[in-house]
């Protein structure tokens, strides 16, 4: 057993030293050695810190701070005021390093840290705690109070990464796959078990220390854990059933693909707790749900998926945004039950009565699905080698008001949290592209009081860092902007003119005519026509689309078009 106690300061020279490399081996060699030397108790914190994130995938608790909030206490701490920390954000183009900068600039911090114990990696945990658990009436002023405290005890470096970590922010590049791999490097086990373990747990924390306790042998026993949310399995997209018939080997089943919100619903006796696809409990947002499931559902124990659909008068269903208006509603619950009501559909069986199924073929969680359905209908399915047949299915959907099919391999497994051609999706309408907001700017006529003018953003796995590939201003309805103004200031971390720059947070669905080439972004590509379909409130922005994609995308354009 190590001893408890390594610097805070540790960690965020090893996240110094990883920004700095560039090859991935030599990173996980970087991590791997660091963790060897953890604590148990260190190693869970440690192995979700690196990657940028408090708490662990399933874990409900967030720290709810905005950057107009840390921008308050660093101002506070620093003492300096808009304009002097713009400019040092704009020095550095980075949140964290703005932090550094400016605590560096101070020299009554660094006498105060010449006297002051170093923090050590549970210190910081225990106090990022402690504000994520700051509740109710004066909890806004609590989590300042702890906030301070904690940067005021923290050197420049030390500053950074408290405050990347609040944000969520990692520009090193090291993910949770390769995080998964440094947990396999250190304590000598196949990365295909800590993989397999986290997606079973959603908790690689747990993961890392079983690793270093019991080795391969408690990996194994790790297993889907009732109320611990699993990543759900992802679809890649096809153009055409055809297409997704042939991937499939010519026979596969096709599902409605519902313009809803896609739920992960725990059961265990009469304990039911709903989850959104980000994972996010959801539960007292959906006590119709709640009521169907624990009445209706044939089992003392199981973990089904599903989509919630909201339903108008005539039975068919209501746009997408409908249904996250429920989702995200905390108060008045039964007012606006009666106003969006919502019909649950199941389409997957993940966990039943201690056993998991995840491991099963399709066809067979299928039909155990079926016999423990009761009450609670199905998404709509057909099975079929013919291309005519499904093709009228997906009419047949379209027409009805879904979004289109899913096409599903009759003996894939469920993979959690992977994306891959098992599962295709095909879908009617524009190309379109799930994308990252990072700055809004105020508009112009009545539009002047509202950020309606959006900077978008793909994914880059590669550095954590999302790159602008257009801006938009079209597609939200009045009450969509006022919304989004509203969230968008509360992640606010810097305005330069009539431009917010924000935490990226807000995932939306943008719809495009086609991508063209663009010096005027980092990517070399930017969106041509974009228009916003819709809030992804169920996306996290790492499930955003990368920048892989976006280029690839572009180059498909060319087996249709010249160049």
């Amino acid at each position: 057993m190590k001893i408890d106690g390594h610097s805070f300061k540790e960690l965020c020279e090893l996240c110094e030293k990883l920004e700095s490399t560039s090859s991935r081996n030599a990173m996980i060699t970087l991590v791997s050695d660091f963790l060897e030397k953890l604590s148990l108790g260190e190693l869970a914190i440690a192995s979700n810190l690196i990657i940028g994130r408090v708490f662990p995938v399933w874990d409900q608790r967030e720290l709810e701070v905005s950057g107009a909030t840390l921008v308050k206490v660093i101002k506070r701490i620093v003492g300096v005021d808009d304009r002097v920390f713009l400019k040092a954000f704009n020095e550095t183009g980075d949140f964290g390093s703005a932090v550094k900068l400016l605590f560096e600039r101070r020299r009554h911090l660094r006498q105060a840290m010449l006297m002051t114990k170093p923090l050590s990696i549970e210190e910081v945990h225990r106090g990022l705690e402690a504000i994520a658990e700051a509740k109710g009436a004066g909890s806004r002023k609590k989590k300042e109070r702890i906030l301070e405290a904690l940067l005021s005890r923290a050197s420049p470096l030390e500053a950074k990464y408290i405050v990347k970590a609040i944000l969520g922010e990692r520009r090193h590049g090291f993910g949770e796959a390769l995080m998964e791999e440094a947990v396999a490097k250190a304590f000598n086990v196949p990365v295909e078990e800590i993989r397999r373990a986290n997606m079973l747990t959603s908790d690689l924390g747990l993961v890392a220390r079983t690793a270093a306790l019991e080795q391969l042998q408690g990996l194994r026993r790790l297993g889907v854990m009732l109320f611990h949310p699993l990543r759900p399995m992802l679809a890649e997209k096809v153009e055409t059933v055809a297409e997704a018939l042939r991937e499939h080997g010519g026979e596969a089943a096709l599902e409605y693909k519902l313009d809803g919100a896609r739920l992960q619903i725990h059961k265990k006796g009469e304990v039911v707790k709903v989850y959104s696809r980000h994972l996010t409990e959801v539960t007292d947002s959906l006590p119709e749900v709640v009521k169907e499931v624990r009445e209706g559902l044939r089992a003392q124990e199981a973990v089904v998926e599903g989509e919630a659909v909201a339903i108008g008068e005539d039975g068919r269903p209501k746009p997408f945004q409908q249904v996250m208006r429920r989702l995200r509603r905390v108060k008045l619950v039964e007012e606006k039950s009666e106003e969006i009501p919502i019909k649950l559909y199941l389409f997957d069986l993940l966990y039943l009565n201690g056993e998991r199924k995840i491991d099963e073929p399709y066809m067979r969680r299928r039909a155990l699905l079926e016999e423990i359905a009761g009450t609670i209908p199905l998404v709509e399915v057909i099975f079929t080698k013919n291309v005519s047949e499904a093709e009228d299915f997906f009419k047949k959907a379209l027409e009805a008001g879904h979004e289109g099919v899913m096409v599903k391999d009759l003996t894939s497994t469920y993979t959690p949290g992977v994306r891959g051609r098992k599962w295709l999706k095909v879908k009617a309408g524009p190309l379109t592209l799930d994308l990252v907001i990072v700055a809004a700017e105020y508009g112009h006529g009545y539009r002047y009081k509202w950020l309606s003018d959006y900077h978008l953003a793909a994914y880059n796995p590669a550095t954590g860092e999302f790159e602008v590939i257009g801006k938009c201003f079209t597609g939200l309805t009045d009450d969509e902007i006022d919304y989004m103004t509203r969230r968008l200031k509360e992640l606010a971390i810097a305005e330069r003119g009539r431009m917010v720059l924000v935490e990226p947070r807000i995932v939306v669905e943008v719809g495009f005519a086609e991508l063209q080439e663009s010096p005027h972004y980092k990517a070399g590509v930017a969106l041509r026509f974009p228009r916003i379909l819709r809030i992804r409130e169920d996306k996290s922005p790492q499930e955003a689309d990368t920048i892989d994609k976006v280029k690839k995308l572009y180059e498909k354009q060319f087996k249709l078009k010249s160049r």
